[in-house]
């Protein structure tokens, strides 16, 4: 019995220390991180073009200007359809200003307070120009050093990946040697599995919000379709905060409840296609956690790397259930974290849904 209490407190004091290690190091671990998955992502077009007989440094360099392509198109399409909205703002801005002068004058009926002293309160509530700059100053030279380090690791990791991975097969027991070229073949596979599906559901997701907000009537419904799919990065938080910045930006700009209540609507429908028709089709079961430990993995993940962390949070999960699953003491965690079996029903819907897809092809 004192045996087994001891090993749990081991456990218990070995999972805390790689969480407080986690946690201090994530000014290293982050752009390693979001670099290593980039890198698997672009991985099979820096094989093909090795094939070709091309260089390798060329082959990775070709593969650095996709992705700075990849990212300005979309910091582009963002900031067109922003540019778009610019007309707007000083209709938001009238908003705001009607907004809060309604609220001050509810403040003075309810607590008796005047205008003057309301502002005295948020004076010396609000932090100093000074300050607020400092702070700006040095979220972006962190942001910008942060990119560039998430640069180098995504050219160096696709250049030295060989020389990784006989690194990893090497420090392994022959015994398992084959099994470690199995564990890290898969781990690449569910990055790139879970990077392409992400797109292709970010781009349906476009298209169908897009057609249901231009159908309603919504202003600017490109714009919010784009943010909205833009979100799914974020699982389950990502497409709600979307659609509630939709719902609030079109009630400012003087919509009507029928409208309002159409963009819950689309989002519901929206939702419904994702989860029972566009996800058993373009992610793999692979990539599948359970519910509950997507939330889990979720918290944890913000907890200890703030937004990063929750747009790593998935896939890195994914990721540690492949390990999990090819170590015998592990199996039960890769168990308890994965999907649980899905219905023959289910499988016969799927199955029916890629039969009609194939068909009209």
């Amino acid at each position: 019995m004192t045996t087994s209490l001891s090993l749990v407190i081991k456990k218990i004091l070995l999972l805390f220390l790689v969480f407080s290690g986690l946690y201090f190091a994530q000014e290293f671990l982050i752009p390693l991180c979001i670099g290593a998955i980039l890198a698997t992502l672009f991985l099979p077009f820096c094989n093909w073009m090795e094939k070709k007989k091309i260089p390798k440094g060329i082959a990775v360099f070709i593969s650095l200007l996709g992705l700075l392509l990849l990212i300005f198109m979309i910091i582009t399409l963002l900031g067109y359809k922003i540019s778009e909205l610019i007309s707007d703002i000083e209709v938001l801005k009238q908003k705001a200003i009607e907004a809060g002068t309604k609220i001050q004058k509810y403040i003075f009926d309810t607590l008796n307070l005047t205008i003057a002293e309301q502002d005295k309160i948020l004076k010396s509530e609000q932090p100093s120009y000074g300050n607020m700059v400092q702070v700006m100053l040095g979220s972006m030279t962190s942001f910008l050093s942060s990119s560039i380090l998430l640069l180098v690791y995504f050219i160096f990791l696709l250049y030295y990946r060989n020389h990784i991975k006989n690194f990893l097969v090497k420090i392994t027991p022959k015994v398992q040697q084959a099994e470690m070229q199995e564990i890290i073949q898969k781990v690449a596979t569910v990055s790139q599995q879970y990077l392409i599906g992400l797109s292709k559901m970010i781009f349906l997701l476009w298209v169908m919000y897009g057609i249901g907000f231009s159908i309603i009537g919504v202003e600017n419904a490109i714009f919010f379709a784009i943010l909205c799919g833009l979100l799914e990065i974020i699982p389950f938080v990502g497409n709600i905060t979307g659609t509630t910045l939709t719902v609030l930006i079109a009630a400012m700009n003087g919509a009507d409840t029928q409208l309002l209540f159409g963009i819950v609507i689309v989002y519901g429908i929206v939702q419904f296609i994702q989860g029972w028709v566009l996800e058993p089709l373009i992610v793999g079961s692979q990539v599948k956690i359970n519910s509950l430990f997507t939330i889990i993995a979720l918290v944890l993940g913000e907890l200890l790397w703030g937004i990063p962390g929750i747009i790593l949070a998935i896939p890195l999960t994914a990721m540690f259930k492949i390990v999990c699953d090819h170590i015998e003491p592990m199996k039960p965690y890769g168990f308890l974290i994965g999907e649980i079996v899905v219905p023959k029903k289910e499988i016969e819907f799927v199955e029916k849904i890629k039969k009609i897809i194939k068909i009209k092809k």
